[in-house]
C-alpha cells in the first residue's frame, strides 16, 4: 500500500489503535513474568494469539454485517451461530457420550465445527437471498427463528443428559481462551489473515453498498453479488471465532460501535481494520485485568456479553428517543 494512502487523515486513526494493541500485548506478556520464563511465555503467547484472532474476526465481521443489513444494532450472532454451536456440542455428547466427545482431536473438532457453521451460513444466505439482496430482512428474521428453534432443541436434549455430561456441555458452551491447541490456532490465524485481506479488497464495494440498495445499483454496483460475498465472509469469520473458543455474541457490537465513533468515517478500508484492532484490544485488556490485576479465573466472555447487552439496550433506547 502506498505510503501516501497510509498517511491519509482517516487511515492515521489506525496508528494509535495499533500502538494500543501492541502495548496491551506487551503488557500481557511481560507483566510479573517469573521463572520458568520460557514455559510461562509460551502459554501466554498462545492465549494472546487466541484473544487477538477472536477479537479481530468478530470486530471485522460485525462491521461488514451491519453495513449489508443497514442496521448498526445487529450482530452476526443474531442469525443463530451461537445457538448452532451449542447445539453441536450438545448433540455430540448426547449421541456419543462425554468421553468420546473429549477424545476427538482438537484439530478435527475445530475443522468439523467450522465447516458446519460455514455450510449453514452459506445455505442460509444463498437460499434466502436467492430472490435478490432485498430479502436481507427475511434472512435476518429466519436466522432469529433458526436460533430459537435450535435453542429449543438444545434445551430438550440437555434434559436427557446426566449431570456429568451436562457439565461437559456447559463448559464447552462458554467461550474460553485457555489451552487453545497451537495447530488449530495456526490454521485459524492464517484463515483470519486471508479473510481480512478479502474484506479489504471488498471495502470499496461496501462503501457503495452502505448507501442503500437502490442508490448502490443506481451507480452501477452489483449489489446482490457484494451482499452474497460479504455475508460469506461474515459467515467464515464468525465460524472461525466460534469454533475456536465458543460464542461471544456482543463483542462485535462493542468493537464496531467504538470504531464508528473513533474513526468518524464511512470508509470500510478504515472501519474494518479499526474494528478488528479494537475487538482484539478489548479481549486482551479484559483478560489482562481478570488474570493479572484482579487475580480472577472467571470467564471473560460473561463480562463482555453483559457489557455488550447494556450497550445494545442503550443504542436501542437512544434510537427510540429520536
Amino acid at each position: 500500500m502506498p505510503l501516501r494512502d497510509v498517511l491519509m487523515p482517516d487511515r492515521r486513526r489506525l496508528i494509535p489503535l495499533a500502538l494500543m494493541l501492541t502495548g496491551l500485548a506487551a503488557l500481557f506478556l511481560a507483566w510479573n513474568l517469573k521463572a520458568p520464563v520460557e514455559f510461562i511465555l509460551t502459554l501466554r503467547v498462545g492465549k494472546l494469539a487466541s484473544l487477538v484472532v477472536v477479537g479481530a474476526a468478530i470486530g471485522a465481521a460485525t462491521v461488514i454485517f451491519q453495513t449489508l443489513t443497514e442496521n448498526r444494532l445487529l450482530t452476526p450472532g443474531i442469525v443463530g451461530f451461537d445457538a448452532l454451536f451449542v447445539f453441536i456440542q450438545t448433540a455430540l455428547v448426547l449421541l456419543f457420550g462425554g468421553s468420546v466427545q473429549a477424545a476427538i482431536p482438537p484439530l478435527l473438532q475445530f475443522l468439523a465445527e467450522a465447516a458446519c457453521l460455514v455450510a449453514v451460513s452459506l445455505a442460509l444466505f444463498t437460499l434466502l437471498l436467492g430472490r435478490g439482496a432485498g430479502d436481507i430482512l427475511r434472512m435476518v428474521l429466519s436466522g432469529v427463528i433458526l436460533g430459537i428453534f435450535l435453542r429449543g432443541l438444545t434445551s430438550f436434549a440437555q434434559r436427557l443428559l446426566d449431570p456429568s455430561e451436562f457439565a461437559i456441555v456447559q463448559q464447552a458452551s462458554i467461550a474460553s481462551f485457555t489451552a487453545v491447541n497451537p495447530q488449530v490456532l495456526t490454521i485459524a490465524g492464517i484463515t483470519l489473515i486471508l479473510a481480512l485481506g478479502a474484506a479489504l479488497w471488498l471495502a470499496p464495494s461496501l462503501d457503495a453498498a452502505g448507501l442503500g440498495r437502490q442508490t448502490a445499483r443506481g451507480i452501477g454496483l452489483d449489489h446482490d453479488r457484494v451482499v452474497l460475498v460479504g455475508l460469506s465472509l461474515v459467515g467464515l469469520l464468525v465460524a472461525l471465532s466460534t469454533a475456536l473458543v465458543g460464542p461471544v455474541t456482543f463483542l462485535g457490537l462493542i468493537a464496531a460501535s467504538l470504531a464508528y465513533r473513533f474513526c468518524g468515517t464511512w470508509r470500510h478500508a478504515v472501519l474494518i481494520p479499526a474494528a478488528a484492532l479494537i475487538g482484539a484490544a478489548i479481549l486482551v485488556a479484559g483478560q489482562f485485568m481478570f488474570e493479572r490485576i484482579l487475580g480472577l479465573q472467571s470467564s471473560l466472555s460473561v463480562v463482555v456479553e453483559f457489557l455488550g447487552g447494556l450497550l445494545f439496550l442503550f443504542l436501542l433506547l437512544r434510537r427510540s428517543a429520536r
